[in-house]
């Protein structure tokens, strides 16, 4: 049961519902921003497109069929032009008083997918813009989108419905550490973290928070002792559950540039914090190496060991498979620790951002 199907209304949904709510000119066509990629892309995911439309009275004097099958017929070369085709076409011409089966909500048009179960229900959807639309996807038993209410537009359902979710936990209990750690990589929240080092907790949410992710890590760790185990397992875990949530990393920028071509080298994060600046270079290569150039002018930072500094990044590479290149100068031990954390997040968010489907390297793999 591998095959999945998009139904979509038509007005309001891919192109402009005009106030008279008749398409019957041709000056009255207008495509909704970001429709044609957004579909294209579920194409190119394996959804067929089935378009369900209610067209009220569309044949009657009110609204001849004549005036409606030229512009509906050029929507439908254009979507065509685009690599954009339906699979299948259904219109129901009623009156909202008529109350008939084949009018959405009601299913009366889709007998023939219903009766068929060669198609996952778990897998299609339903994309509209009226609360009816909603009913009608839960009558399909299908999910149901609707455009307009504040949370959906075209390139948000496109990426819900074809990338795999980019999120990921992880658990790792040693004799010395237990640590949870969640990742989304696709949304944007305030870090959550605590792992009894109030230094070390300030610089992992500069990584959430300027990696533009959603980052949860707790930490119960044997502190009494040393911060050493604290520091270097969170780095592990954390590179751990950014590893797991990329996947095959398809679509990423993978370096730490968004535009960057894909067999080019890293391009540098450059970031100044007052007297200190910082240099990061990011490769996602599925190789851990770490660099480091830079001397600290003190020993700790907070309860943080200035000296553990660069040994959490080459962790953090061990866990994540990454190939990084830091360096920062400066006068001030807690400016240059910071600024650190920052360029890696910031070169974080180029790499992981999404640019499309395709794998940004010529092995075939990451």
């Amino acid at each position: 049961m591998n095959r999945k199907y998009l139904f979509v209304d038509r007005d309001g949904t891919l192109i402009v519902e005009p106030p008279d709510q008749q398409i019957d000119a041709y000056d009255k066509l207008a495509f909704l921003p970001g429709v044609i990629p957004a579909l294209r892309r579920c194409i190119e995911a394996g959804y067929e497109l089935v378009m369900v439309t209610n067209q009220d009275g569309l044949g009657s004097d009110s609204f001849p069929e004549a005036h409606f099958l030229g512009p509906h017929r050029l929507m439908l070369q254009v979507f065509e032009s685009q690599g954009v085709s339906f699979a299948d076409v259904l219109i129901d011409r009623s009156f909202p008083h008529e109350n008939r089966p084949t009018r959405k909500p009601a299913t009366g048009l889709m007998r023939t997918y219903l009766a068929d179960d060669a198609w996952s229900r778990r897998a299609s959807a339903m994309v509209g813009d009226r609360a009816t639309d909603l009913e009608f996807a839960a009558n399909l038993g299908v999910r149901g989108f609707r455009l307009g209410d504040g949370e959906w537009d075209w390139p948000a359902i496109a990426q819900t419905l074809c990338a795999a979710p980019r999120t990921a936990e992880v658990e790792r209990n040693t004799r010395e550490t237990r640590i949870r750690v969640r990742v989304d990589l696709d949304r944007r929240a305030d870090a959550v973290v605590a792992t009894g080092l109030g230094f070390f907790d300030h610089m992992l949410e500069q990584i959430g928070k300027h990696a533009g992710i959603a980052l949860s890590l707790t930490c119960a760790g044997d502190t009494h002792i040393d911060e050493h185990h604290t520091v270097e397992d969170c780095a592990l875990a954390l590179g751990q559950a950014l590893r797991q949530a990329l996947g095959d990393k398809r679509g990423t920028g993978r370096y730490g540039d968004a535009h960057e071509p894909a067999d080019a080298a890293a391009v540098a994060i450059t970031l100044p914090m007052d007297e200190t600046l910082a240099r990061a270079a990011l490769d996602l290569s599925g190789r851990a190496c770490f660099v480091f150039d830079g001397v600290f002018p003190r020993e700790r930072v907070g309860d943080l060991p200035t000296e553990l500094v660069p040994h959490f990044f080459r962790s953090f590479c061990d866990g994540l498979g990454a190939n990084l290149h830091l360096a920062v100068r400066g006068d001030n031990a807690h400016h240059m620790v910071e600024a650190c954390f920052k360029a890696v997040a910031r070169a974080l968010r180029a790499a992981l951002r999404r640019h499309g489907a395709d794998l940004p390297s010529t092995k075939g793999m990451l």
